[in-house]
């Protein structure tokens, strides 16, 4: 990928996650992060959430892998942010499904900024989601 083989506005990639309780759990393993709203209708309705949600943290790396396979490689990501805009609701029998595509959003000589737009339904769960990618030498 150099700057001369992209255009603002080209979807790069493009593809949908599904998130099971399952998917909650293993995730809280890995990364330690076992806060019972991400595993417990209970807790989560206790404290007001409309159910068990999924960690922020997974969304945005769900987000962002998907533009990896279109990379080639992952070190060339030079910079990831995102601003967190609505929880995603993992329903205990059906799950939930995020859909994930990334745009390309801006070009200049030494990187091109991706725009990932996430979302659950009709709701975008992840705002200003932006991934800055190094061109190929």
């Amino acid at each position: 990928m150099t700057s001369a083989t992209l255009e603002v506005g080209t979807v790069v990639a493009e593809r949908t996650v599904h998130l099971t309780r399952e998917s909650l759990v293993r995730y809280a393993g890995a990364s330690g992060d076992f806060n019972p709203i991400h595993y417990r209708d209970d807790v989560a309705e206790r404290v007001g959430l409309p159910g068990v949600l999924a960690h922020g943290m997974l969304t945005m790396g769900l987000a962002v892998e998907t533009i990896v396979e279109w990379l080639g490689d992952a070190g060339r990501i030079v910079d990831y942010g995102v601003r967190f805009t609505r929880p995603v609701v993992v329903d205990a029998e059906d799950g939930a499904d995020l859909f994930v595509s990334a745009k390309v959003g801006a070009l200049d000589d030494e990187a091109a900024r991706i725009d990932l737009t996430v979302t659950f339904g009709d709701t975008t769960v992840l705002g200003k989601a932006q991934v800055r990618v190094r061109h190929q030498s």
